[in-house]
């Protein structure tokens, strides 16, 4: 009987990346056949009337789909997806502005809310609020970004929480220093990566970058799995700083912390590369196919 033999991890992820390029481009075909022509950020974001930064929170968001990157990462996007997006916007030429429009720290967005700065920092930190995204200042301080339009839809839809006495449970999270914000975010970004793949594989890597390295191992003991998941890992979240200093403190955002929130990962990580093991069974090889 002839031995079956597996491709060492690092050529699988390789030949899965090019696979998922190569399925983009076909993906960049107009219904006629003719290749679709892909564009640039910066020009994206001109005929989005956006700049570049909030172009990339509206891909974060989900709310515009970028197309398959060129040859060194850079996003691309079609010019029907473009058209989707204006289409949407209904002939208000604010409109896709106003969904990625985002203030910085807790006194902007207490001024969205109509609320004093300690107030906001308590409904955020009780996890009221979720973060849309982190800047790390000169200070290596964390300072939160929140979507200006989730928070004017909190303020008509809770009123009743912009006055009057913190609740029981969040007077208890407060007095035990507890502050929900990293979690909170953890989630919303984790979120947002699965939403953007179907892909078992690339799925499994999401759940795994948010695990510290020990659970990791334990959720994945075979090296050559670790391999492909750490080939298939997200890459930064935008705005992740890239001064080193900074960079330290915001790596700490990205991994899961409280041991339920880890149990949650490791459990979901571990439910997920059964499915895409399954996927991967019939090549006799571990590793995406």
């Amino acid at each position: 009987m002839t031995q079956m033999v597996t491709a060492p991890p690092q050529d699988r992820a390789a030949r899965r990346q090019d696979r998922a390029v190569r399925q983009g481009e076909k993906a960049a075909v107009r219904a006629d056949g003719a290749a679709e022509a892909l564009i640039g950020s910066a020009q994206a974001a001109g005929e989005l009337c956006l700049t570049r930064g909030e172009l990339a929170r509206a891909v974060q968001l989900g709310i515009v789909r970028a197309g398959p990157p060129a040859a060194g990462g850079a996003a691309r996007f079609a010019r029907a997806e473009l058209e989707r997006v204006r289409a949407a916007a209904a002939g208000r030429p604010d409109a896709l502005r106003r969904q990625v429009e985002t203030v910085a720290g807790a006194q902007a967005a207490a001024e969205v809310l109509g609320v004093g700065p300690s107030r906001f920092t308590r409904l955020a930190r009780c996890g009221h609020l979720t973060p849309v995204g982190y800047r790390i200042n000169r200070y290596r301080a964390v300072v939160w970004l929140y979507l200006a339009a989730e928070l004017r839809e909190f303020a008509d839809r809770e009123p009743g929480m912009l006055r009057g006495t913190a609740s029981a449970e969040d007077r208890e999270l407060l007095a035990a220093k507890g502050d929900l914000r990293p979690r909170t975010w953890r989630g919303r970004h984790v979120g947002l990566l699965l939403r953007r793949t179907a892909d078992p594989w690339a799925r499994a890597a999401v759940l795994a970058c948010v695990l510290p390295e020990e659970e990791l191992r334990g959720a994945v003991p075979d090296p050559a799995e670790r391999i492909v998941l750490a080939a298939l890992a997200p890459p930064p979240p935008y705005g992740h700083p890239q001064v080193p200093a900074a960079a330290a403190v915001a790596e700490g955002l990205l991994r899961a912390g409280p041991p339920d929130e880890v149990h949650w990962y490791r459990t979901s990580l571990e439910f997920a590369l059964t499915g895409a093991r399954g996927q991967s069974k019939s090549t006799g090889e571990r590793g995406p196919t």
